[in-house]
């Protein structure tokens, strides 16, 4: 069975960073959970694990090409990991190239991110999009990488499950017109008073400045979480991930 070198050590460590998982083209999941649940949706090019694991889990193994499996020590797979402490198992996948040709928004919603810049948010916001049906999200070219190994963690597999998209935001927003277009801002109107539509462009701004001027114009339908009771003191904003989980339940009626 094959093993891993010292080369392609440093080239799965080097994932951890953007510039080289651009350059190689290549993304990686890591424990058991975030393997199993994205094995089969991404093109895989590695898969290293322990001998005990490949053993373990042979009903996976066995369908995978024998020479993208790597019978890995565990000093091996610690050397590859960005965990604190690594597991067993590392799958490492070609990175989707996910075309916004032909998306649109008739009959569904689409989840845009301006800016969205911690991991762990955009990570959460993906899980979030999954679980309301969402399965596809437009992102401006600031937010953070969706392949981003904490990014992949956060998900919790959903990353399988929904496409994200990269480019210039207002620009990709038009282009999806005419369709209803809502975002969330501080002068919106309360979201519990406001007809929701089944389908259209949701926006969610960043995590400090909210929805930038340039991708505010786009907006036909400004919207606002208010808290409760209204007109008490209370924290300055909501987290961008827990906006997003209340006004995709809002739409889907919940």
């Amino acid at each position: 069975m094959n093993k891993p070198t010292n080369n392609i050590c440093k080239t799965v460590k080097s994932l951890d960073q953007r510039k080289y998982r651009r350059k190689e083209n290549m993304f990686k999941a890591e424990g058991s959970k975030c393997v199993l649940d994205t094995i089969g949706h991404f093109k895989l090019r590695f898969l290293f694990a322990t001998e005990e694991w490949i053993e373990t889990h042979d009903e996976v193994t066995g369908r995978l090409q024998s020479d993208t499996i790597f019978d890995s020590k565990r000093s091996d797979i610690m050397r590859m990991s960005s965990l604190t402490t690594p597991s067993d198992v590392i799958a490492v996948y070609d990175i989707p190239d996910y075309d916004t040709t032909g998306l649109n928004a008739d009959g569904r919603l689409i989840l845009a991110l301006d800016t969205i810049q911690d991991p762990g948010n955009l990570g959460t916001i993906i899980r979030v999009a999954d679980w309301f049906g969402i399965r596809d999200i437009i992102c401006s070219q600031e937010t953070a990488d969706c392949f981003a190994p904490k990014v992949i963690q956060a998900t919790m597999g959903s990353i399988s499950r929904v496409r994200v998209h990269y480019g210039n935001l207002p620009e990709i927003i038009t282009k999806l017109n005419p369709c209803a277009v809502y975002g969330t801002f501080l002068d919106g109107k309360p979201i519990g008073d406001c007809k929701l539509s089944d389908s259209g462009i949701i926006i969610i701004g960043n995590e400090g400045n909210g929805i930038s001027r340039e991708v505010s114009l786009t907006v036909t339908e400004k919207l606002f979480i208010p808290s409760y009771p209204f007109g008490q003191e209370t924290g300055e904003s909501l987290n961008a991930a827990i906006a997003t989980a209340i006004t995709l339940a809002k739409f889907r009626g919940i």
